[in-house]
This record gives C-alpha cells, sequence and structure tokens, in this order.
C-alpha cells in the first residue's frame, strides 16, 4: 500500500514540475550576396586531412560528405616551406574550427592521406580542440610493385 502512494507522489511530482518550453531558435546567416540562410545543425561529421610534403588541407564535411568548411596552409598565410609544418597544421585546424561553429560539429571521424609533416600537427590539434575523435583511419595509397620498367636498352 504505501508502495503505491509513493509512486503515485513521484508520478504526480514530475506531472507538477513546470516543463521548459523549448523555443527552437533557427540560427541565420548572411551570404555574400546579402541572403539570409538557415544553418542547419551538424552533431555528426568527418574530418580528411591531407598531408603532402608541400602543404596541409583539412576539410570537415557532414556524415553524407558535403563540405561545411576547409582551409589549408597557404589560406592561412604561410608561404614557401613553411606550409608543410605541424604548426601550420595546427593553426588550419584553429582555422576550420572556427568555421564549423555555428554548425555545432562534435563527434568526427578522421581519415589522414598522405605523409607529410602536418599529419600528426593535424590530428593532435583536431584532439585538443574540443572534438570527440570517433575513429581515425588512414587513407594513405600504397604503391604495390610500381610501374612497368623501361626496356632494356640496345647499344
Amino acid at each position: 500500500m504505501t508502495d503505491e502512494i509513493i509512486k503515485t507522489e513521484v508520478a504526480e511530482d514530475v506531472v507538477a514540475a513546470p516543463v521548459a518550453s523549448k523555443k527552437v531558435d533557427a540560427k541565420t546567416l548572411r551570404t555574400a550576396k546579402g541572403k539570409k540562410r538557415v544553418i542547419r545543425t551538424v552533431p555528426q561529421g568527418r574530418a580528411y586531412i591531407h598531408a603532402s610534403f608541400n602543404n596541409t588541407i583539412v576539410t570537415l564535411c557532414d556524415a553524407n560528405g558535403n563540405t561545411i568548411a576547409w582551409a589549408s596552409a597557404g589560406n592561412c598565410g604561410f608561404k614557401g616551406p613553411k606550409k608543410a609544418t605541424p604548426y601550420a597544421a595546427s593553426v588550419i585546424v584553429k582555422k576550420v574550427t572556427d568555421l564549423v561553429a555555428p554548425y555545432g560539429l562534435k563527434d568526427i571521424s578522421v581519415f589522414v592521406t598522405g605523409i607529410g609533416n602536418g599529419r600528426d600537427g593535424a590530428l593532435r590539434a583536431l584532439n585538443g580542440s574540443g572534438f570527440n575523435v570517433l575513429s581515425i583511419k588512414d587513407l594513405t595509397p600504397v604503391a604495390h610493385n610500381g610501374c612497368r620498367p623501361r626496356r632494356a636498352r640496345r647499344v
């Protein structure tokens, strides 16, 4: 009997508690032509890191692969051999993180291509910039037996 009374009291308390009405505030963004565009929320996405010997490019996409934001070392103001450094990769990730902030991206799967110096720097910066890294996959192509050799030279 007392169990039933306690259960009904708890149920009444839950019902009696005021429910906060959530008004969905759609975020808007002005395009270059001045039009307003509604920004959709993207909770999960993908991060593509292309790290070559000359440059590093980071692209953040939604789950379908549609690009949300991207940045490269040249885009961030680095020139020459400084573009492939780990510091440049961390600056790139900071810029992309700022561009993606209105979309609400939290969970990402990382896909890495290339063997440049910016590869590890970009991964560390993504992990340290507040993203929840779900997986890391290496998509670097590996040569297997190479091209057909030239013909033997006849002298």
